[in-house]
């Protein structure tokens, strides 16, 4: 008899938490393959195959959405994917890019003892922010994981 997981045991396995298993479900981006008597989600090997894949995916940068399309077959192909993704590196690099030039402009200008133009300052505070939010964005997605294993914690005890 093949092998089958339970959620809890499927999210220790991947990392992932049991709430994001049950919001994948949900959403129709990954569902299990079974269930047991007892209503209990049960996963087998090639459902495991199947996440690693939204996995990958997910770490390439594609939206959940964009997952689904990728795993429908509808929309993108591998070469489509590769190119999404340096599209936006290229797009992370050029915000670097530009912080980095506005921060020297301002270090030159202060190393000089001329506090900068507001222009500069202004410009300088807006690719700033950019790069904050970007920043933001993705430690803000490390943080939910972090939430929802503590609440799956919680639910457990």
């Amino acid at each position: 008899m093949p092998h089958r997981w339970k959620v809890g045991d499927l999210a220790k396995l991947t990392g992932l938490t049991v709430r994001t298993l049950r919001f994948y479900d949900q959403i129709g981006l990954f569902s299990p393959s079974g269930h047991s008597d007892s209503g209990h989600r049960l996963y087998n090997e090639a459902d495991i195959k199947q996440l690693h894949q939204i996995l990958s995916l997910k770490d390439l940068g594609l939206s959940l959405e964009e997952i689904q399309l990728v795993l429908k077959g509808d929309t993108y192909t591998p070469s489509d994917i590769v190119n999404i993704q340096i599209e936006r590196v290229r797009t992370n690099i050029l915000t670097q890019q530009k912080l980095l030039a506005a921060l020297e402009r301002v270090a030159e200008r202060m190393n000089q003892q001329e506090p900068p133009s507001v222009d500069e300052f202004i410009s300088l505070l807006e690719t700033m922010k950019m790069s904050h939010e970007k920043y933001i964005i993705e430690h803000r997605l490390n943080w939910e994981h972090h939430f929802d294993e503590l609440g799956d914690f919680l639910n457990r005890n």
